[in-house]
């Protein structure tokens, strides 16, 4: 199988899809790889590394793409990029087609292409496997980020977070006890913050509170919401509700409320964000002040780090990727169920229940699919 990798073309994804040690482990499998030169220069993988491991440099994004049987990128397709693909091929990234324009979808059905969401792949255990570096990394960013933008200089309420002797430390309230929202919490409690989870799923509050005994934990209600925003100085959203668009969890009431110079971090906005006065912002523009509140709401954060999140995709991806690479897209996917579970499309066919409701079209069973290719 020729495996193709683009340079990212979104404004400021300095991340690359495929490392030189995952293009090393993929050819030495067999296969080949195609990289579009500088592709991984922004997270400072040079050109000769690639061709070091094994990867033919090719001088156009089209060939990058045209070449290629399945496709390792981290974001979704651009608008320019769409045009690009070759049909019947497999495109590989960080897809959210739950807020993706409709067009968006269309297209791809129309190009009979298999699109596979990393943020859906499971593993045995029902876990989003691949989102979980990228989670990880956004909590441990979200205190450091939140600690700057509390600062007088860039419009914050002047608040250090941490501890003084004599001073009570700030709150830190965080929507979501699923990966990103615990990693925060970890964070915010080891620099001496007084942090307050709020959650549905009682059992993560549970497993949060053994941990982090400090950490005041709720199930999320309107009052308690109204309660928490009103005394928060940082509040973090974490939610998530994979293949599908975010709640609003907290009103544009309860942003009035909140005290002058604060900071929201809505980790969510990349499925739509859960404050309804979230709106995506860029790394070179990342903030805006609303109701006296700073917002920090860019999607692609871990951007930022680029070489520390490539290597994790890398390292998180080379499973799956080397399943549908060794046993063909159809035994991959019928092998493994979590795999399964990551697909939005199938030869152009919505399999996914969530982006089938939300683009008002049947949806397709996978099985149904593959019993008809086993039958053929």
């Amino acid at each position: 199988m020729i495996i193709g990798v683009p340079r990212e073309t979104h404004r400021h994804e300095h991340r690359v899809g495929l490392t030189p040690y995952g293009v090393a482990r993929l050819v030495r499998k067999g296969h080949s790889v195609v990289v579009e030169k500088d592709a991984g220069l922004e997270a400072l993988f040079s050109d000769q590394a690639y061709e070091e491991a094994g990867a033919q440099i090719v001088y156009s994004c089209e060939e990058a793409y045209k070449r290629a049987d399945l496709v390792c990128r981290v974001g979704a397709l651009s608008p320019e990029e769409m045009e690009l693909v070759k049909p019947g091929s497999v495109i590989c990234a960080f897809q959210h087609l739950a807020v993706a324009p409709r067009t968006v979808v269309e297209q791809l059905q129309a190009l009979d292409v298999t699109v596979i969401g990393y943020e859906l792949v499971q593993d045995r255990h029902g876990r989003r496997k691949l989102l979980v570096p990228f989670s990880e990394m956004a909590g441990q960013m979200a205190v450091y980020i939140a600690a700057h933008y509390l600062q007088n200089e860039v419009g914050g309420r002047g608040i250090l977070l941490g501890t003084v002797p004599g001073v009570a430390p700030p709150t830190v309230l965080i929507l979501g006890a699923g990966t990103a929202g615990r990693t925060a919490a970890r964070r915010a409690v080891a620099i001496g913050t007084h942090v307050i989870v709020l959650d549905d799923d009682l059992e993560k509050l549970r497993t949060l509170s053994l941990e982090l005994p400090g950490v005041v934990t709720q199930v999320p209600a309107p009052q308690r919401l109204e309660q928490y925003t009103a005394i928060a100085d940082v509040v973090i959203g974490a939610i998530l509700i994979p293949g599908a668009r975010a709640p609003y969890l907290v009103t544009e009431e309860m942003v009035r409320t909140m005290r002058t110079g604060s900071v929201i971090l809505d980790l969510s906005i990349d499925q739509g964000g859960c404050v309804e006065t979230s709106r995506p912002t860029t790394l070179d523009d990342p903030t805006y002040i609303m109701h006296d509140v700073v917002h920090y709401c860019v999607p692609n954060m871990t951007a930022n780090t680029a070489r520390t999140a490539s290597r994790a995709l890398a390292d998180a991806v080379l499973a799956p990727v080397r399943e549908l690479t060794d046993n063909g897209v159809e035994g991959a996917l019928r092998a493994d169920p979590g795999l399964a579970a990551g697909l939005y499309l199938y030869e152009g066919e919505i399999v996914n229940e969530q982006l089938a409701a939300i683009m008002g079209q049947p949806v397709t069973p996978l099985s149904d699919l593959l019993a008809g290719e086993e039958r053929s």
